[in-house]
């Protein structure tokens, strides 16, 4: 979950729902996304014009358009909000097909759904590469049921996301004595001790509690990512069946928090 895939879906998903609820506008939601995955190349989802270079890039082909100007067409089509999916093999997490649509989001683990009147487009992310050192995101477009996904709600996602942790940290600390786990993998769990440290705001406009859930399945997700490089030596095959479980359940919780926490800008306040 750390896949840059996954980080570019979920800064579009935020920030552009602060754009859509008037928290931010177009010019100040676009800067936070390209920041925080790069330039970014929308295909598929405009009408033909004439295409803009992207800052450092190639003019993208006919059916291509900047971020910016992918977003405002969808805008003026009645788009009303954005949802994110971040599913992974036989876990379909945010995803209500067609098949075409859901096979490229499981392929790339990442997508976003642009709700629209009656319709629904779905957009893929994968890695653009244009010339000898230009590298940004390109989002391919395909149609997408509208439907809402059976995804959980930030309160069930926070709490599923405390006890995979709860459950994680002791497996990894406890499973070989702690002796085998890398300095990295120890400070990223202290990390999760201090809840002021590393936390990156969703954006402007999501509630307290999306931003607390999202920051921790941030450091979660930093957790999983280191914990998947460590060695196996002398550890037994059931600790290492152990361990592994312990992550995959993690990473299975750190994914439906984020999904939860992006898809709460529309959620009554209570």
């Amino acid at each position: 979950m750390s896949n840059g895939t996954g980080d570019a879906a979920t800064a579009l998903v935020a920030w552009g729902n602060a754009w859509l609820t008037g928290h931010v506008g177009l010019d100040e939601a676009v800067d936070a996304v390209e920041k925080i995955a790069g330039p970014q190349i929308l295909g598929g989802v405009s009408p033909a014009r004439p295409p803009v270079a992207p800052a450092g890039g190639e003019v993208p082909a006919p059916d291509e358009v900047t971020l910016r100007r992918g977003l405002a067409d969808l805008r003026v089509a009645g788009m009303s909000a954005f949802r994110l999916a971040l599913p992974a093999t036989g876990d379909p997490l945010g995803l209500t097909g067609p098949p075409a649509f859901n096979r490229a989001a499981i392929d790339a683990e990442a997508a976003v759904i642009a709700v629209l009147p009656g319709r629904a487009t779905g957009l893929v992310p994968g890695e653009d590469r244009r010339g000898s050192s230009y590298v940004g995101v390109l989002w391919r477009a395909y149609d997408a049921v509208p439907a809402a996904p059976d995804v959980p709600g930030l309160a069930d996602a926070e709490r599923q996301l405390t006890l995979a942790m709860r459950d994680a940290t002791e497996d990894l600390l406890t499973v070989d004595g702690g002796d085998g786990v890398p300095p990295e993998v120890l400070d990223a769990l202290a990390d999760l001790r201090d809840p002021g440290r590393g936390e990156h705001p969703l954006a402007p406009g999501y509630p307290p509690r999306a931003h607390r859930v999202a920051a921790l399945a941030g450091r979660l997700a930093l957790v999983v990512d280191l914990a998947h490089r460590m060695h196996d030596r002398g550890l037994t095959a059931d600790q290492m069946r152990r361990r592994s479980e312990a992550l995959r359940l993690l990473d299975r919780a750190v994914r439906r928090a984020r999904v939860a926490a992006c898809n709460s800008s529309f959620d009554p306040v209570p």
